[in-house]
């Protein structure tokens, strides 16, 4: 957390940006036009927790600081809200949504807080006039799909629409996968797409069986096979020839030895 001299000079510096004499570029954005910086600023500061750098982590938070600082600047200009009311709707939120820590209530474990999270969530649209919310309400739709379908499946899961046991998610797999062969092989491209997207809903539906976070899973696969290729391009390059003249074999050829390298293999 900042200390109050720290957090009050950047909202001072971020008016005077907005200001008639500030930044040009900052005068003309929107909430809109500022969406990607902020999604953009949230994948840096995960880079920083992935490599374990703190200095790092400590200023990409103050750019995602930064991003809340311009979006409420915004809103103040707009009359709408301003900093102090951001701040407070998130301290009357965690209060609230912690009755087992601010209250009289208890709770036996990280499982239960978040059921009875869930519980006060809805209890709160209720009060907002909302009736019968769905389970599903408040899972932004802007979340990355694998993310998202995680989030989704969890919060049916916890009233009971679920496998008993992992055997008949890796069984989903196995049949979603299936039907993408069986779409591919008929060429039906519209249902190709739509079997793909079952076969991945499902592996993501054994993801939370093995305690595997599936949007963490694909980024280090991910980065796994950019550092393996990017190694594959230097023996490459040391040979005096080009990936693309290569067969695949040649190629697959060197990645098994990138791949024996990194495992220390001789």
């Amino acid at each position: 957390m900042p200390n109050d001299s720290s957090f009050s000079e950047l909202v001072a510096i971020m008016a005077r940006l907005r200001g008639p004499a500030g930044c040009p570029w900052d005068r003309q954005q929107t909430h809109a036009t500022l969406k990607p910086y902020l999604l953009e600023e949230v994948y840096e500061a995960l880079e920083a927790i992935d490599a374990a750098d703190d200095a790092e982590l400590c200023k990409e938070l103050g750019d995602v600081l930064l991003q809340v600082v311009f979006h409420a600047q915004i809103a103040v200009e707009e009359g709408r809200f301003d900093i102090e009311a951001v701040g407070q709707a998130i301290v009357d939120k965690l209060i609230r949504r912690h009755p087992h820590v601010f209250g009289d209530a208890s709770a036996d474990g990280a499982d239960e807080v978040l059921l009875r999270w869930e519980q006060i969530k809805k209890q709160e649209r209720r009060e907002q006039g909302e009736s019968a919310p769905s389970l599903l309400e408040g899972i932004p739709k802007h979340l990355p799909a694998l993310m998202r379908a995680h989030r989704i499946q969890a919060r049916v899961a916890q009233q009971g629409f679920d496998w008993d046991e992992i055997d008949g998610a890796l069984d989903k797999v196995e049949e979603e996968f299936a039907e993408v062969r069986k779409a591919w092989e008929t060429g039906r491209a519209a249902a190709v797409e739509e079997e793909f997207g079952d076969l991945l809903f499902s592996l993501v539906n054994a993801s939370r069986f093995l305690k595997v976070d599936p949007e963490q899973a694909l980024r280090r696969a991910v980065a796994k096979f950019e550092r393996r290729f990017r190694a594959l391009e230097e023996i490459v390059q040391a040979r005096g020839e080009e990936v693309a003249t290569l067969s695949l074999a040649a190629l697959d050829e060197i990645w098994d030895e990138v791949k024996a390298h990194e495992r220390g293999e001789e």
